[in-house]
């Protein structure tokens, strides 16, 4: 491990900012820019959406980048904004797979798109307070063990290769042992009850089918957060630069999801360069005793990775057109 990347720049009131900035940005999403009101969001307005959340993420990163050359100097302020932009880039490439995910799970339930959007906005917050829990832990772990991150960079070997062998695969999600458990245990009505995740009939609680996708939302950011997570701390072990990177990505997924819902088969190449990416990145952590790999070139082999899948998503897309 790299001991310059040990180096924490969180302060208690930078942390303190930053969750405040996220949950005025909830607020303002759930209750002010028509989270509450059923609609389907079109590609404009996903497009709006996913334009305002990459400038913030890019405008934290340069004010990031300014006060840590005002306070301890330019050298740690580059290394601090470049690992910010790599990891950011990291997370947001990979939430991509979501995206995939969450087509399969709307479709299979059919779920109507303005039903859609409210799953994904309460899909955010859990996604949010698991990832938060999960990195601290992470942090914690990696600075009492640091020997933790070979292990890393293992799983996300094993997982980059399992993911290149399954490509072309897709999850049965009937099969799903939490969406067993939660049909088993769970009153749940046969229809849909607009956006509602419960109703009250006979003077009894039941769940809607919406709420069984709502399940299945959370579990796969879980999911996809134990491969995510542990990848950017091959770039970073700083749990102030990992937990905003993480968050910004996270915020800015539903804009994404929606952005990308119609076109998301002409990017079928892409799960392959995200594998790539996660061997990668094990890789590097395990020769991490031998060579490191700088941050700067991490920055632009994973950018390389995820480019390259897009144009040949989109070449092979038009071959088969014609």
């Amino acid at each position: 491990m790299n001991p310059n990347n040990a180096i924490s720049i969180g302060e208690p009131w930078m942390w303190g900012a930053f969750v405040a900035f996220v949950l005025v940005m909830l607020a303002l999403d759930l209750f002010v820019f028509g989270g509450r009101k059923a609609h389907k969001v079109s590609v404009k307005e996903a497009a709006v959406w996913s334009l305002v959340w990459v400038s913030l993420a890019l405008a934290f990163n340069g004010g990031l980048w300014w006060y840590l050359n005002g306070t301890v100097g330019p050298e740690i302020a580059d290394r601090k904004a470049l690992e910010f932009l790599t990891g950011y880039l990291i997370e947001k490439s990979l939430s991509v797979d979501n995206v995939f995910i969450f087509l399969l799970i709307f479709a299979s339930f059919h779920v109507a798109p303005e039903y859609q959007r409210r799953v994904l906005i309460y899909g955010v917050l859990g996604a949010i307070v698991m990832r938060a829990i999960m990195i601290l832990a992470g942090a914690w772990v990696v600075r009492e063990f640091s020997w933790v991150l070979y292990l890393f960079g293992a799983f996300l070997v094993v997982t980059g290769i399992r993911m290149l062998v399954m490509a072309d695969k897709t999850p049965d999600l009937e099969q799903n042992p939490v969406l067993k458990f939660a049909r088993k245990h769970l009153r749940v009505t046969p229809d849909y009850h607009g956006e509602k995740f419960s109703v009250m009939q006979d003077g009894v609680r039941w769940f809607t089918p919406l709420f069984l996708v709502l399940i299945l939302i959370e579990v796969t950011d879980l999911v996809f957060a134990v491969d995510s997570i542990p990848a950017i701390f091959a770039i970073t072990t700083d749990p102030f630069i990992v937990f905003t990177s993480n968050i910004f990505a996270i915020m800015g997924l539903r804009a994404l999801y929606f952005l990308l819902a119609d076109v998301a088969d002409r990017f079928h190449l892409l799960k392959y360069g995200l594998a790539m990416v996660l061997t990668f990145i094990g890789v590097k952590m395990l020769i991490a005793p031998w060579y490191h790999v700088p941050v700067q070139a991490s920055l632009g082999i994973v950018a390389v990775l995820i480019g390259a899948s897009v144009v040949a998503s989109l070449i092979a897309t038009r071959k088969v057109a014609k």
